[in-house]
């Protein structure tokens, strides 16, 4: 049984009750916004303008975080591409990477945020899942270093995953999903293997590889 209510703009956001048991249930959003998109370029941006352009992207996203959180929903799933958009080449998509570490490293980005190098998509997505006492999952680039003497390795020295990272209700990265079912995306590689990913929460064991980036 699936009961839900939709609020209509520019956005597209629907709280949805799920009946997990005969008495447990959970409340769980879903979040679908148009993009910011930038500027087409052969030539990357730099660092600084790729935050910049996320960071009004996650504006967006901050204001469904709180609305969500305020009609008692427990996580809310964003949409794939929401921080920067799709249309990218390898060397363009690079400012807007990070580093997301394995999840088994217990980190809290919102409360420490140099742990990992330059991380301020990671650090405000953790604070957003924080301070609204929320699970957020969201998708985001995720960068590898490798060694370039490995024929494997591409030529920068990096493989470059389409990911989705999941924080919890006190800001810990819970989970990381490299999404294996590539869609005209250049600018990513397909991770070696597929991954199983799943997350204990509160509510319930969640599974991370039916998220949106490898069900659309």
């Amino acid at each position: 049984m699936i009961a839900s209510s939709f609020r209509t703009s520019a956005a597209v956001f629907a709280v949805i009750i799920l009946h997990v048991g005969a008495l447990d249930t959970f409340i769980a959003a879903v979040y679908e916004h148009a993009v910011i998109l930038p500027k087409t370029t052969v030539t990357p941006v730099s660092q600084d303008d790729a935050l910049l352009l996320m960071n009004k992207n996650i504006d967006i996203l901050e204001r469904a975080i709180k609305q969500a959180a305020k009609q008692g929903a427990q996580i809310i799933v964003t949409p794939e591409d929401a921080l920067y958009g799709w249309t990218f080449t390898r060397e363009t998509i690079f400012p807007y990477l990070e580093d997301v570490p394995d999840p088994q490293a217990n980190w809290i980005p919102c409360q420490d945020s140099n742990r990992f190098g330059y991380t301020p998509v990671q650090v405000r997505l953790s604070c957003l899942a924080k301070n609204n006492s929320i699970y957020v999952l969201a998708n985001m680039g995720d960068k590898k270093p490798c060694n370039r003497h490995n024929s494997m390795c591409p030529p920068n020295g990096y493989y470059q995953y389409n990911t989705n990272v999941v924080y919890d209700a006190e800001g810990k990265l819970v989970a990381r999903y490299h999404k294996y079912h590539l869609y005209s995306e250049p600018q990513f590689d397909v991770p070696e293997k597929p991954e199983l990913v799943t997350f204990n929460t509160t509510f319930g064991s969640l599974d991370e590889c039916l998220a949106p980036s490898d069900s659309y």
